[in-house]
């Protein structure tokens, strides 16, 4: 979202400590992830806390390390194929590039219930409603973003300051202030509900998605060189956003369980029921249209930049690849147009899946899962490689490196990879708080979309001349 700012024809502009934090909260920071992590209930907070040891630290620290050693451009992909090859490297940045694709119906779906809200609640749960309203978005931001980059970056900033962090932060503190004055809650306070039933392995499907809501720190990473006084400040930067990011994700879960009750929490729609019990009871319902208009704008302004931004760095990975020419097409305005369209085709032929599964929940939950599982794979290739590199080039200095040596990295990747592991063996539980009809099919479904994603990398790749 921030560009270095060239002074004088000398080195980037230095960032601030304030300046890399923004860049972390505004990547992670994800309104659509709080009706996941609502879910749970108080154990949300027992779910965020583990989550945040075992992946979310591990991965901000494994990206400060590469970032700070190879601040070059394109990121994981070159991360990946220092380590292992262009084959590999090629493999991260389609993962990254396509589990994008498959998120875009998610984020438009939840864009389709804010507008169902402000003109007719009840088609939350309409699918046709809910696939138009989502093919009708998702093409039409492909359109803006095929007219070329019109729109600078800051206004990708203020979006996501007013549409998102804005938003977060007043529904954490309306629960807040709920809880503060006595209201009655539907959430029940006591030590036995923040531990959650471990031996039930169904109950704790949701952590793929409550992983999922804490990636993207790896993106801002690449700012690490950019720090003043990296080995110093990076850290610092770290530990604020972190923080920053855990308590208004956890807040704001909370704040929605506050008021909802469990057996009549929409994942989609969810986070704005949440608000209208917030502010009908104060009896200002006036802002109920103004905040899901504020919502819709951050997620709408988020939403055209990731579809521009993993598509453009496809295209660059392509360059060093035997891809097809289409995906190296590029229209006037230097818009990789061939990539935009097929992944378009792609958004299109998901949507099916809102007529296969039972309910517009189920299909939300079901892209979300598979978007998790494959962004798991994506972070098992970054630990690798993190692991790889830190013993096959110890010549390359690092302003930052992870504390321990190479026991610190062993700890730290080995834990992330573990994580990841283990979390996409537990993504083909189907959670008990969600109907996804034949667990069989589910699970087929799942599969089959793993594979599809994950095989064109290597289909186009097998007649590499070099062999890796």
């Amino acid at each position: 979202m921030i560009n270095n700012i060239k002074q004088n024809g000398g080195s980037p502009k230095k960032l601030s400590v304030f300046s890399l934090v923004m860049i972390n909260v505004i990547a992670v920071d994800s309104l659509r992830n709080l009706t996941m992590g609502a879910e749970y209930g108080l154990a949300l907070v027992f779910f965020y806390g583990l989550a945040a040891l075992l992946f979310f630290i591990p991965t901000v620290l494994v990206s400060a390390e590469l970032a700070t050693g190879w601040p070059i451009t394109g990121g994981s992909y070159v991360w990946v194929r220092e380590a292992f090859g262009r084959r590999w490297g090629f493999l991260a940045i389609w993962l990254q590039w396509i589990y994008n694709v498959v998120w875009y119906p998610t984020i438009f779906a939840f864009v389709a219930g804010m507008l169902a809200y402000l003109i007719q609640p009840e088609w939350v749960n309409n699918k046709v409603y809910m696939v138009s309203v989502v093919l009708i978005l998702y093409w039409s931001m492909t359109l803006v973003n095929c007219l070329g980059l019109s729109v600078a970056s800051w206004v990708s900033t203020v979006g996501a300051l007013f549409g998102t962090i804005l938003p977060m932060f007043l529904i954490a503190g309306l629960g807040l202030a709920w809880i503060y004055l006595g209201k009655p809650s539907q959430l029940t306070f006591s030590a036995d509900k923040l531990l959650p039933n471990l031996l039930d392995l169904k109950n704790i499907a949701f952590m793929t998605n409550i992983l999922f809501g804490l990636m993207g720190m790896e993106m801002s990473a690449v700012h690490a060189g950019d720090v003043h006084q990296p080995t110093r400040n990076y850290p610092r930067a770290l530990a604020y956003s972190s923080l920053i990011i855990l308590t208004t994700l956890i807040l704001a879960s909370l704040a929605i369980t506050v008021v909802v009750p469990a057996s009549e929490l929409n994942l989609v729609s969810g986070l704005i029921d949440a608000f209208a019990i917030f502010f009908k009871a104060l009896q200002i319902p006036i802002l109920i249209p103004l905040v899901a208009i504020l919502i819709i704008i951050g997620s709408m302004s988020g939403a055209a930049a990731w579809i521009i931004g993993p598509a453009r760095g496809l295209w660059v990975a392509s360059a060093e690849t035997t891809l097809p020419a289409f995906f190296q097409k590029l229209n006037r305005q230097k818009m990789p147009v061939g990539i935009l369209i097929l992944q378009g085709v792609i958004v299109t032929i998901l949507c099916a899946l809102f007529f296969i599964m039972p309910s517009v929940k189920s299909s939300y939950w079901l892209l979300s899962n598979l978007t998790a599982q494959l962004a798991l794979l994506f972070y098992i290739l970054l630990f690798s490689a993190a692991l790889r590199l830190h013993h096959t080039c110890v010549h390359v200095k690092r302003a930052f490196k992870i504390p321990g040596g190479a026991m610190g990295m062993w700890l730290v990747a080995g834990t992330g990879i573990g994580v990841c592991v283990v979390a996409i063996l537990l993504g083909f539980l189907p959670p008990t708080q969600v109907d996804v009809g034949q667990v069989a099919r589910y699970e087929a479904i799942l599969i089959i979309g793993i594979l599809a994603c994950c095989l064109p990398p290597f289909i186009f790749h097998r007649k590499y001349k070099d062999g890796q």
